[in-house]
């Protein structure tokens, strides 16, 4: 006898993910809007924030395509890859160049990781409840 497994998450998994989510997001967002930075310097590091985002979601999508048999070209996963690598150097840089006090680094670098990793659980989540539902349906 077979028996299906369902992949799909937990809905403590589910709210954990979402809230880490929201939670980074909106912790690095609001530190922003408060932070004493010049117009330009607040502009860089949202663009910066949507970019990693965007990036994390894209190479999760990326590996999880190709563990799926899912045909994913190299030119796309190479520069999803190449995406995350650069936003997390670009904020990297950004944070060690700003001039703001060590412990506002440490906020904004923790309240970003949170997101981008919070970000691809939610990818993961997603795409679990999306490919459950068709297996058995």
């Amino acid at each position: 006898m077979t028996r299906a497994i369902s992949r799909k998450p937990s809905a403590a998994f589910v709210g954990a993910s979402w809230g880490a989510l929201v939670l980074g997001s909106l912790t690095y967002l609001v530190g922003l809007w408060n932070a004493g930075l010049q117009l330009n310097e607040k502009g860089y590091y949202l663009t910066l924030l949507l970019y990693g985002l965007f990036a994390a979601v894209s190479v999760q999508k990326s590996v999880r395509d190709r563990m799926e048999g899912i045909p994913v070209t190299n030119l796309y996963y190479g520069l999803a890859w190449t995406s995350v690598l650069a936003a997390l150097t670009l904020m990297f840089i950004g944070l060690w160049n700003a001039q703001i006090a060590f412990s506002e680094k440490g906020f904004y670098a923790m309240a970003y990781a949170m997101s981008l990793f919070a970000a691809i659980a939610v990818q993961k989540n997603t795409r679990d409840s999306a490919g459950d539902e068709r297996e058995f349906d």
